[in-house]
């Protein structure tokens, strides 16, 4: 079976298409001993020799984990001195896996991980429109208004930030929680939206990725995820 070089080492979980295409640029990519560096060339996954500098990279079984993330673990696979990384938390024959998209060490809920660079692509690039919906526990009472202005957006260090919707769930003077929806999800977002209105985030909470529900999957626990919710993930390319 022919495939394109880029889509093969996104399948084999070595990157996203994107990063397979920057990695065959750069000449990190050899076919049958030959260095390729043009896009688009077809390989023939049963026969070619395929290495990402020098490595052999074979199909791999597609994997797709939800994972409870705790609050202080983090997400990256670098070295971070000492930091409880979320790959403690899943079998040894899970290892090869890479989180899709990132929740930063305060933040707990659900975490994807997955071998397959493609649907890694499709859940965490903002032109997919996967949304992500967050519980906030934050200081103050929050109105209808400052849902609104994170609705509207904001920009902060030159970022433009918004929610695609936001609930209030409960309010009084010392506390509210807020659930809402992101489309992009970048750095600290809820924080930062939160704090462009005068409100600390105590509390936050991941409890859904586009059809995946956290559900009752306790802290620090995982699941595979269902075929029908794959396909609906893979559905929105």
């Amino acid at each position: 079976m022919k495939v394109r070089l880029q889509k093969f080492l996104a399948d084999a979980g070595v990157a996203s298409r994107r990063a397979s295409e920057r990695l065959i640029a750069d000449g990190q990519v050899e076919v049958n001993g030959q260095i390729v560096r043009r896009q688009g060339v077809q390989v023939d996954t049963a026969t070619d020799v395929i290495t990402v500098d020098g490595q052999v990279v074979r199909r791999r079984k597609k994997v797709y984990v939800a994972l409870n993330k705790p609050e202080g673990y983090v997400t990256t696979k670098r070295d971070e001195g000492g930091k409880k990384d979320v790959m403690a938390l899943l079998p040894a024959r899970w290892q090869h896996l890479h989180p899709v998209g990132r929740l930063d060490k305060d933040t707990e809920g659900l975490l994807l991980l997955t071998n397959d660079g493609e649907f890694s692509l499709q859940v965490s690039h903002p032109r997919f429109g996967v949304a992500k919906r967050y519980v906030a526990l934050v200081s103050g009472r929050v109105t209808g208004k400052v849902t609104e202005k994170i609705c509207h957006g904001i920009v902060d260090r030159g970022d433009k930030l918004k929610a695609l919707n936001a609930k209030i769930i409960s309010a009084n003077n010392t506390h509210s929680t807020v659930e809402l929806d992101l489309a992009e999800g970048r750095n600290r977002e809820v924080r930062r939206l939160f704090a462009a209105c005068d409100h600390k985030v105590e509390k936050l909470c991941r409890i859904r990725v586009g059809c995946v529900n956290l559900g009752e999957l306790p802290s620090g626990k995982w699941r595979t995820l269902t075929d029908s919710e794959i396909k609906s993930l893979l559905a929105r390319s």
